[in-house]
């Protein structure tokens, strides 16, 4: 066989009858493949790719969101700690204020004690020196003797005074030993021992019962009941004030009964006589008229429930026995007064 012809029927060799129309259509066939499968590849990549975009727009809008979300709670926890602060702040300046004016109090309400406890040792230093049988004058300045000319003294308008502390009659002072018998009543000494271990102004000791019976109700007793009952209550709640009659200056007449009040009724025993003294009943702007007598026996069952007080509140620094003859003492002071008898200012 001469070189250059091709072996028959062997594509692609020289000489071959149909070899190269064979390879032409084994090419077309290798690009057509290579082109759809380019644009199978090219088209699920730009699925993909717009799947991957589309994620990253929605991971986008959810960042956004959460960065909304951040900056919002930013803001609201700023504003919760300037609240916070200056809550805080408000709370300080209060507390402050509040302790400073709490210490204010507290050096006032020192300062008032301090000056109460002054006063309460003054007080008690009166008190023990005074007592019904000898009455301190700076306590009872009332007792004290009567100006020249026959005027009580005065210091300007009306004295009023309490019947807790103001006896208004000089009582008569204990007799030495020597100069009056006593003989204690055994029934009557242990009433007194079994009230004095807790002294009360109240009627459910034997004690107190029987003074109520046999001195205090005879003195309070008067014409005018219902009067006399409502005076027997303002004495036993320390109630009851005895206060002097203003005196007028009358031209022309003499000094007489006019010069100490003028003759007036006496609003408890309903008799016409010169009334020197007035009572008021607690804060009651009434006053009533009462003669010597009447205040002689008020004031003798006020110098027994004043002792009684002092008593009680511990200020009686006296044995059993001296105490209770001064009890008996002043019963005797309402015996006597219930009778009528009473001390002139003249003595």
């Amino acid at each position: 066989m001469p070189l250059g012809e091709g072996v028959p029927g062997v594509p692609g060799v020289p000489g071959v009858p149909g070899g190269a129309g064979g390879h032409g259509s084994e090419s077309c066939s290798l690009s057509r493949l290579r082109s759809s499968s380019l644009e199978k590849g090219s088209e699920i990549l730009r699925e993909q790719l717009t799947a991957a975009q589309r994620e990253l727009q929605l991971k986008g809008e959810e960042c956004e969101r959460l960065s909304r979300v951040r900056d919002q709670l930013e803001q609201e926890l700023e504003e919760l700690t300037a609240s916070l602060f200056e809550e805080a702040n408000k709370m300080v300046h209060e507390a402050s204020r509040k302790q400073a004016a709490a210490e204010k109090q507290l050096r006032e309400a020192q300062g008032k004690i301090d000056v109460l406890q002054a006063e309460v040792s003054a007080l008690k230093t009166l008190v023990l020196t005074s007592t019904p049988a000898s009455p301190n004058p700076q306590l009872h300045p009332q007792l004290l003797p009567p100006a020249r000319g026959g005027a009580p003294r005065r210091s300007g308008g009306h004295v009023r005074n309490k019947s807790a502390g103001s006896p208004a009659l000089p009582p008569a002072p204990l007799q030495p030993m020597g100069k009056e018998g006593r003989e204690l009543d055994s029934v009557l000494y242990a009433e007194f021992l079994s009230w004095k271990e807790q002294p009360s102004l109240e009627r459910t000791s034997a004690f107190m019962n029987r003074v109520y019976r046999e001195d205090i109700g005879p003195c309070l007793s008067f014409t005018r009941r219902e009067l006399a009952e409502a005076v027997q209550a303002a004495v036993e709640s320390n109630s009851l004030s005895v206060e002097p009659v203003a005196l007028q200056t009358l031209p022309v007449v003499k000094a007489s009964a006019v010069d100490r009040g003028g003759p007036k009724r006496c609003a408890l025993s309903g008799l016409c006589c010169p009334c020197t003294h007035r009572i008021r009943l607690g804060d009651s702007d009434v006053y009533y008229p009462i003669s010597p007598s009447s205040r002689a026996r008020i004031t003798a069952v006020c110098n027994f429930f004043t002792y009684v007080r002092y008593i009680q509140q511990g200020l009686v620094r006296q044995d059993a026995a001296q105490v209770f003859w001064e009890l008996m003492r002043l019963r005797r002071e309402m015996s006597v007064a219930k009778l009528g008898v009473y001390w002139t200012e003249e003595g």
